[in-house]
């Protein structure tokens, strides 16, 4: 993969505050760089935008929104700054994660039926700002607390009648055990609905439900033919490495910056 194309999640390089990171990355000669909201808290949204925009980073997306099952307003003065802060920073679009199961339910679709409702108040919201909205699957270990939504397919569902303003966010770590994932990234393709793609890898044996991703090439996602199955399809945006990985943390800023690099040259 083209080194032009790619964006370092801030998640990829631990607790770096935001300077240090945009600086890093400016240094590397990284061309974007993809925020999460938490680390913008230090300078703001408008202290990190005059930071990412100094520095000529772009911003490939920012995470995240969403949460809709949350409370009975679909998490909505939440999700609203998520959108001014996206807007702030000059973000790709905004990520959205759509929370698990509804309070005190087992019922999965009653909860789908209120997250479709708060995408729909947040793209009210949005659409008039002009922000994009990215519908982020998750792996199906997090359908009861954190993303009902498990695969691609079902976003794209979601997607259906919302109207303009919304696509999906393709993360490889979530989705790549889908065996419908080919067909349906060339459905979301036609359809124009690719709005994000995030790489990482995932090892065998897992240690950690979230803290034991790897760099690309180390697990076993066949990246190469995910990533040229989301070219195929129309996506040539950024492509986002988010690696949550206590091992990687570990290392000094500097060195993972290069094994990203490195490892999104050769096996992205």
């Amino acid at each position: 993969m083209d080194l032009n194309r790619l964006s370092v999640n801030t998640a990829t390089l631990g607790e770096v505050p935001i300077k240090e990171a945009v600086d890093l990355l400016a240094r590397a000669q990284v061309p974007a760089i993809g925020p999460w909201r938490h680390d913008l808290g230090p300078v703001g949204a408008t202290g990190a935008a005059r930071l990412i925009r100094d520095a000529g980073l772009q911003v490939s997306g920012l995470c995240r929104g969403g949460f809709f099952t949350k409370d009975q307003y679909g998490n909505r003065g939440d999700n609203h700054r998520a959108v001014d802060e996206a807007l702030e920073i000059g973000a790709k679009c905004l990520v959205v994660v759509s929370g698990g199961l509804l309070q005190g339910s087992k019922s999965l679709p009653f909860s789908h039926e209120a997250i479709r409702n708060g995408l729909a108040l947040l793209l009210d919201y949005a659409r008039p700002l002009g922000m994009p909205i990215a519908i982020e699957p998750l792996h199906p270990m997090y359908a009861a607390d954190r993303c009902a939504i498990n695969t691609l397919g079902h976003a794209l569902e979601l997607c259906d009648g919302l109207g303009p303003g919304i696509g999906v966010a393709i993360d490889a770590y979530h989705l790549w055990w889908d065996r419908n994932l080919a067909q349906d990234i060339e459905k979301a393709g036609k359809q124009q609905l690719i709005t994000a793609y995030h790489v990482c890898d995932w090892l065998v044996p897992t240690q950690h439900l979230l803290l034991d991703r790897g760099l690309m090439g180390e697990g076993v996602i066949d990246l190469k033919n995910l990533s040229q199955m989301v070219g195929g399809a129309g996506y040539s945006g950024f492509v986002e490495v988010e690696i949550f990985s206590e091992r990687l943390w570990s290392k000094p800023p500097e060195r993972i910056v290069q094994e990203v690099m490195d490892a999104f040259t050769f096996y992205v």
